[in-house]
């Protein structure tokens, strides 16, 4: 057992899975902060005394390593270097009875709206005047932006609803306050995320708003860029791509998640959209914004998928030469519709169709960077990294999207958080390579 002296009221907050968790922690942080907690986020230190694992539960990789901080954690705690240990998030969220069972060491398990109750626990106060406020774990410059929380759709793999229940919209008054606040302290980027954007408003004003919201945004003085991630394609709102058209300040960026192309497949997971109309709302988009970059992501090994099916998605891929794409291999979730199927692709076969599918939009990524060579675009300076300074285009998120790359050597300087132009002089599959402009 430990002899050393735990800091009192000293936090440290972990995080799991996507984006739309982190924001969950940072805003966790925040209030602590406020009720003079001295927090961390995934501090390495070993004299915290409260640990707070912010845990996701989307797939079976991500369950797994959810458990496994859980339990180094919970060794910790046993060994003296923590005295008190909290759950939250998805995980906790859908498996709380489980977990409790299984792993009784842990002090409470929390789910994914209990926030006044994790403070209570801690006896802190739930300040309300602070609701929107974070202590951001992002570069100053930019900030996940959550436009809503939980999901009405009923696509047949997903567990995202089991976890963070029905669509609730935050209003727009609010939402433009909290940009405000995120540009008074630095943030330049917002990046726009939600289960599903383009539901937005539907529950709080009766009809799709993203269109008016991000017209709203956009008019924040400091921010430079608004980008779109995790759309849905059925009754996607078309007036979005106007306002992105003619507001400088949107990027001109979409992430909508497509999951497949076979009509087979669609059907079955409950997308309630076609093939052919997913190829005529992605040629209308392109339509309406050209140039602009469209990320999605594709499940491989969906229950029932045929080689026929997999051959179909790999052709549409080939044609349609998505911007920028990822794929999962299928994870069977229990209580989903699609459990209710038999999980009859092997792992091995699962694999090696998302391998392929990504071989195929390697070759597209680098055909569309080679494009770019010669140049010059608007860059956002991330990080500084060996002898790189690190940044992106307008057309690409942090941590899943290419990455524009400038030599520090002689006079070549950038700050980190500011933009500079750079004029491309060489690429890869998922890098660009240049240098400054003057």
């Amino acid at each position: 057992m430990k002899t050393k002296t735990l800091k009192k009221n000293k936090v440290n907050v972990v995080t799991l899975g996507c984006s739309k968790n982190l924001v969950d922690s940072e805003v966790l942080m925040g209030q602590l902060k406020a009720n003079k907690f001295d927090v961390e986020h995934e501090g390495t230190g070993d004299d915290h005394q409260i640990v707070i694992i912010n845990t996701c539960g989307f797939v079976d990789n991500a369950k797994q390593e959810s458990i496994d901080t859980i339990l180094r954690y919970v060794d910790a705690k046993k060994a003296g270097e923590v005295e008190k240990l909290y759950v939250t998030g998805c995980l906790s969220e859908r498996y709380k009875k489980d977990l409790e069972k299984e792993i009784p060491e842990v002090d409470a398990y929390f789910g994914t709206r209990d926030l006044p109750k994790i403070l209570k626990t801690l006896k802190a106060d739930y300040k309300q005047e602070l609701v929107g406020e974070r202590l951001l774990t992002t570069p100053q410059h930019y900030a996940y932006f959550k436009i809503s929380e939980g999901c009405d759709r009923p696509c047949s793999f997903c567990a995202i609803p089991l976890m963070r229940g029905k669509h609730v919209s935050v209003p727009i008054v609010e939402l433009v306050h909290r940009a405000k606040t995120l540009a008074a302290k630095g943030s330049k980027e917002l990046l726009l995320i939600a289960q599903d954007l383009t539901y937005y408003g539907l529950d709080i004003y009766k009809k799709r708003q993203l269109a008016n919201l991000i017209e709203q945004l956009s008019d924040v003085e400091g921010i430079d860029w608004i980008r779109l991630h995790y759309a849905f394609p059925s009754g996607f709102p078309m007036d979005v791509l106007e306002v992105m058209k003619n507001k400088s300040n949107v990027c001109n960026y979409l992430d909508m998640p497509l999951q497949h192309i076979s009509d087979n497949m669609l059907g079955s997971m409950r997308r309630g959209i076609t093939k052919q109309k997913t190829i005529d709302l992605v040629n209308q988009i392109r339509d309406k914004v050209p140039g602009i970059a469209l990320r999605t992501t594709l499940i491989a090994g969906y229950p029932g998928e045929t080689q026929k099916d997999h051959e179909e998605m790999l052709q549409w891929v080939t044609d349609t030469k998505f911007e920028r794409l990822g794929i999962f291999t299928y994870s069977h979730e229990e209580n989903t519709h699609a459990h209710l199927l038999k999980d009859d692709v092997s792992e091995k076969i699962k694999k090696k169709r998302a391998d392929a599918v990504m071989a195929v939009q390697q070759e597209i990524s680098l055909i569309h960077n080679q494009q770019k060579i010669g140049k010059t675009y608007k860059v956002l300076f991330d990080r500084k990294e060996g002898d790189y300074f690190i940044g992106r285009t307008e057309f690409d998120s942090p941590d899943v999207d290419n990455e524009v790359l400038v030599k520090a050597e002689g006079d070549t300087y950038v700050r980190i958080g500011d933009f500079a132009n750079v004029k491309i002089t060489s690429a890869t599959d998922f890098d660009l390579y240049g240098v400054l402009e003057a």
